[in-house]
């Protein structure tokens, strides 16, 4: 006896695979009801008021649009129509210098000098970079100031320290030329302070003037004194422990003495009683140079 295999049940929806959609029963055909015009369904007894989303902590502002973020803790939401600003801190460029002291940039590589005279002995400063605008000008302000106060003390120191102080001009000139440096350094800067013109420091000016002034005069005290020849007569316009030779005129009512003897390369008066009529004598000596004037009254 042959049997057939089982066939898969009869689906009555057409298009639908086997055994899947619900019998025609189960969804009833509704029908208009008569004696009522068709048209689009009436709208429902209240009214549709648009959703209005807040945040949560502030009322009457609202959520952050998109492509925007929450504020951080202290800030406000942006009002309406304002767009969020996010300041960002600027990067040096690769290969950029950045000042030594607070790493701002721009920068200037340079080295400010300074010096101190110790009477004996001398001692050289130097700071060197990179330095931006604001520690840049600050070191030269302060090396300058302090070899202003220092730098004098010491026969040579006299002569170095203004080389040295020339010397700054250069990289305080690459200073000014820099733009203010950019905010957001690591580190604080250094404080400029007063300009150097402002300073009590520049009143240290005034004693190498004052010593060049005096050691000038003194020559050409000393020089005029030493041109004074046998038959001049001079004028002592300071002490007797510290003489100022002058010539004059010998017809001038000033003229206190007149030369009788010169003697160079001496300072011993005692060899001026060889000429007649000495009363008095004056000596000088200047490093190599001697001589001794043989004074007799006018």
């Amino acid at each position: 006896m042959t049997t057939s295999p089982p066939q898969p049940p009869q689906n009555p929806y057409p298009g639908q695979p086997g055994g899947y959609g619900p019998p025609p029963e189960q969804f009833p055909q509704y029908t208009q009801p008569q004696g009522q015009p068709q048209g689009p369904p009436q709208q429902p007894p209240y009214p549709q008021q648009p959703f209005q989303e807040q945040a949560p902590h502030q009322h009457g502002q609202p959520f952050p649009q998109q492509g925007q973020s929450f504020p951080q803790p202290g800030q406000s939401f942006p009002q309406q129509g304002q767009q969020p600003q996010h300041q960002q801190q600027p990067m040096p460029q690769q290969g950029a210098l950045q000042c030594r002291f607070c790493g701002a940039f721009p920068a200037e590589q340079a080295t400010v000098r300074g010096h101190q005279g110790m009477i004996v002995v001398m001692r050289f400063l130097k700071l060197q970079g990179p330095f931006c605008r604001t520690c840049g000008i600050a070191s030269v302000r302060d090396m300058t100031a302090k070899s202003l106060w220092q730098g004098w003390w010491g026969i040579g120191s006299m002569i170095v320290n203004p080389i040295t102080m020339l010397m700054n001009i250069e990289p305080w000139a690459k200073f000014r030329k820099l733009p203010e440096p950019a905010p957001g350094a690591p580190g604080r800067p250094m404080n400029p302070g007063k300009p150097l013109f402002q300073r009590p420091a520049m009143a240290m000016l005034l004693l190498p003037i004052a010593l060049i002034a005096a050691i000038v005069v003194i020559n050409l005290n000393i020089t005029t004194a030493s041109e004074a020849e046998v038959g001049a007569c001079v004028v002592n316009k300071g002490t007797a422990a510290s003489p100022n030779v002058e010539v004059v005129d010998c017809a001038s009512s000033e003229a206190e003495y007149k030369v009788v003897g010169k003697l160079d390369d001496t300072v011993d008066d005692t060899k001026c009683e060889q000429f007649a009529g000495y009363e008095a004598a004056y000596t000088s000596e200047v490093g190599s140079q001697r001589y001794t004037l043989c004074l007799a009254p006018v």
